[in-house]
């Protein structure tokens, strides 16, 4: 398949299913019939329990909430998320959140052994166990990147201890993991040639799989290739990261990255429903730059930032659930909220979220999504941390390339004390030495080392004019004059 060949452009696709409120209407997008077995596709229900939205996956009969729970930022006794921090997961935290979202309408769970470092099957398990078994659907991976678990005994360990930490004797959805990382050669180490996509087809076929997909990192051959063994393989579902700034921008913003909108349109032809990750960019699409997010809520006062982004993905009629990574409770009873009932995008708000789209990329964001999966860095750099703090700086309007920008002494003066504060001057960006050993792990295949050099240059641009500045300010000098010799 070609990345550019038989493309279904976003704005056509909603016009043959009929934008707006028709796609919120009981219309099945039956599967292809395969024998006597039905597989994938999608159906929105129009009486869902409560107000949640629901879609229905028409391979098993699902009833799938549109809001997913993502259970890779549970919350920890440090009232942080697991996924950035070291501490303990908060037991009695994670409890009311499933709670919550189970007594409002939220069904899907989707969990890894390699998630909270590694604390997350278990405590998803602790709390969904409380709730009866047909009241949730469980989504886990097998999560085999180390080379020890490449093996078919390391895999097949890795696997039966999900159903243990999951407290269950069946997966509802069952992952390949981040496949596309490493390219073809890292897939056929990981499951093909030991065996394991065969065991998994087989644990399907005995219902110990009741559904059985792949998400989706990286090199587009793997992509490609796993879709043309669909008649092989019968995908249940397909995990891609999809927004509104990826669905044609994810190649401006690194050129390695596949546009989510080829992505999802290879998917709508072979009916293979879709599980939307990263529907905020790694939260950025939560916490848009000032002047952006202004004009957000000027068509929506009442409404989120993030809410925008959530209605784009679950717009999209093939879509079957958008997983969010709900630590605090204002987040999930803000998404509850925006998928009760989820109202479809009209072409106008379509318009203006890729214009909004068009915009982002104009900066110089760094699209990592603080995955850590480039650490630890052999020469102690924070990696995560200093994008963060980057990347923050530009969402607030604190980063500019002109001296005559009448905030910029504030901004630079924000950006470099928040950086000293964020992280200690001996893990910050100027002791990378380009060693490259970061990249290769990285899921938005991001060129760490360049990033890091780019921070330090303009990081190095601010300590010079701030140096300047002091010179001008006690010895008088005549900065315009003499910028040349300081």
């Amino acid at each position: 398949m070609s990345e550019d060949k038989n493309n279904i452009s976003r704005r056509e696709f909603f016009k043959v299913a009929g934008g707006g409120a028709a796609i919120t209407a009981a219309v099945a997008l039956t599967g292809c019939n395969r024998g006597s077995n039905e597989r994938g596709g999608i159906a929105v229900d129009d009486k869902p329990t409560g107000s949640m939205t629901y879609r229905i996956n028409a391979s098993t009969g699902d009833k799938i909430s549109i809001l997913g729970y993502g259970c890779m930022r549970w919350p920890t006794i440090n009232n942080e998320s697991a996924r950035e921090n070291d501490g303990a997961i908060d037991q009695e935290t994670v409890n009311e959140l499933v709670d919550y979202a189970i007594e409002h309408g939220v069904n899907y769970f989707d969990t890894s052994p390699s998630y909270c470092k590694g604390q997350s099957e278990h405590a998803t398990g602790i709390a969904l166990s409380r709730h009866p078994r047909n009241s949730y659907y469980i989504a886990t991976k097998l999560s085999n990147f180390a080379q020890a678990t490449w093996s078919r005994e390391g895999a097949m360990k890795m696997y039966y201890n999900s159903f243990k930490e999951l407290q269950v004797d069946y997966i509802d959805y069952m992952l390949l993991h981040a496949v596309g990382q490493g390219g073809m050669e890292n897939l056929n180490s990981r499951y093909i040639d030991n065996g394991m996509l065969d065991f998994l087809l087989e644990e399907r076929e005995a219902g110990r799989i009741r559904n059985l997909g792949f998400s989706y990192h990286g090199d587009v051959e793997v992509f490609d290739y796993l879709l043309s063994q669909n008649d092989k393989y019968h995908w249940n579902f397909v995990q891609i990261q999809m927004n509104y700034v990826d669905w044609q921008h994810a190649k401006d913003v690194n050129k390695n990255n596949t546009n989510a909108e080829y992505l999802y349109n290879e998917l709508l032809k072979l009916n293979i429903p879709v599980v939307i990750m990263e529907p905020l960019l790694g939260g950025r699409l939560a916490n848009l730059p000032n002047h952006l997010a202004v004009k957000l809520k000027q068509h929506h006062p009442n409404s989120s930032v993030a809410s925008w982004a959530f209605r784009y993905a679950g717009s999209f009629s093939q879509t079957l659930t958008v997983l969010s990574g709900m630590t605090y409770m204002e987040h999930l009873q803000d998404n509850v909220r925006t998928f009760s009932p989820l109202e479809v995008l009209s072409e106008k708000e379509i318009d203006l979220l890729e214009d909004t789209a068009r915009m982002m990329i104009e900066y110089p964001l760094v699209p990592c999504t603080s995955c850590k999966y480039c650490m630890p860095c052999p020469y102690g750099i924070d990696i995560p941390s200093i994008f963060a703090h980057y990347n923050k700086c530009v969402n607030e309007d604190k980063i500019t390339e002109t001296s005559q920008n009448e905030n910029y002494r504030k901004a630079r003066r924000e950006f470099l004390i928040g950086l000293d504060r964020k992280v200690p001057k001996l893990r910050q960006a100027a002791h990378c030495v380009g060693c490259s050993q970061c990249s290769p792990h990285c899921p938005q295949n991001i060129n760490i080392p360049k990033e890091l050099q780019r921070i330090d240059k303009y990081t190095n641009k601010l300590h010079s004019e701030t140096l300047t500045f002091f010179l001008v300010s006690v010895y008088n000098i005549d900065y315009q004059y003499n910028t040349h010799i300081l």
